[in-house]
């Protein structure tokens, strides 16, 4: 696909509980045509060693808005039976988001990185280059 045509994205997320990359989330996305359009999922991947993301789809002509769906919960449930190990559990969950969903706006021919700085009580997102 011409990148005159179409935008894309990639993202990675830093763990700042711990001040490294969160490896193993899986992330799902979604396009749509229009303010009203229907969101179309595109597919979706995971994380690598270093945060990153990097075979998501290629979005589809016509695209103006993608939403990007973090599955955390999953993650944070990993981390904390290995932080634990043989310590008893002391919640029923490991993180207050479950999963995190970002919606934004694309232009044709921009590409859009958005990390997701994550800690199991909370997040912080924004675009960047």
């Amino acid at each position: 696909m011409s990148t005159e045509t179409t935008a894309s994205v990639s993202t990675h997320i830093l763990d700042t509980s711990i001040g490294r990359p969160a490896e193993g989330v899986a992330i799902s996305l979604s396009a749509r045509t229009g303010r009203d359009g229907a969101w179309a999922a595109l597919g979706g991947s995971a994380t690598d060693a270093d945060g990153r993301c990097k075979d998501l789809p290629a979005l589809p002509e016509g695209t103006t808005h993608v939403r990007l769906d973090f599955e955390t919960e999953t993650y944070f449930a990993k981390k904390q039976a290995e932080a634990q190990q043989d310590a008893p559990r002391v919640r029923d969950s490991a993180t207050f988001f479950p999963e995190v969903t970002i919606t934004f706006a694309v232009h044709p021919g921009e590409h859009y990185h958005v990390p997701l700085l994550l800690n199991p009580f909370g997040y912080s997102v924004y675009r960047g280059s």
